[in-house]
């Protein structure tokens, strides 16, 4: 499937490859930022429900579902690939009922250097189907896709505690 729109962000990250594999291959420390109520998420906050898999395998089913502004938002995605400790995308299952994107492809890629490690967290989104997401993905997509993959970049970087940066495209 090819998307419209990316966002990435990279991070130099101050351990080896496999160790920053197996952070991020954790569900709960890749996507902590959604289970918080912040700003971006308008106050609200999503859970994670897994399957036996836990998000470790290809094939395996990760949902997700919260409440933003009252609204109750719900998506399922699929591991697609799963190449320790190199590289790890899923992908959005049918027609995820979230507010500023809508089907999506994501994932991240390890480059190990020596005792360090380079990360890109990466999104490939389409704006969500319904006219009122439409309308709210014109306007919030690109910012909020920027702040998801940066903060899963930035995350994985104050864990092993060296620098970041994020890239538009």
């Amino acid at each position: 499937m090819t998307f419209h729109f990316t966002q990435e962000a990279r991070s130099t990250i101050a351990a080896k490859a496999d160790a920053v594999f197996a952070f991020l291959d954790d569900q709960a420390s890749l996507g902590g930022h959604m289970e918080k109520p912040t700003a971006m998420m308008l106050g609200g906050s999503m859970h994670y429900t897994f399957d036996d898999g836990e998000g470790r395998t290809v094939g395996s089913v990760i949902r997700m579902d919260g409440k933003i502004l009252g609204l109750t938002l719900t998506l399922q995605e699929e591991v697609t690939e799963h190449e320790p400790p190199r590289r790890k995308v899923w992908q959005t299952v049918g027609t995820p009922h979230i507010l500023v994107v809508g089907a999506y492809r994501m994932g991240f890629e390890i480059e190990a250097d020596g005792n360090q490690s380079s990360l890109r967290v990466f999104i490939e989104y389409d704006l969500p189907a319904s006219r009122l997401g439409h309308f709210f993905g014109l306007m919030f997509a690109r910012p909020y896709a920027h702040w998801c993959v940066s903060k899963m970049a930035e995350d994985a970087a104050k864990h092993f505690k060296l620098g970041h940066e994020s890239k538009t495209e």
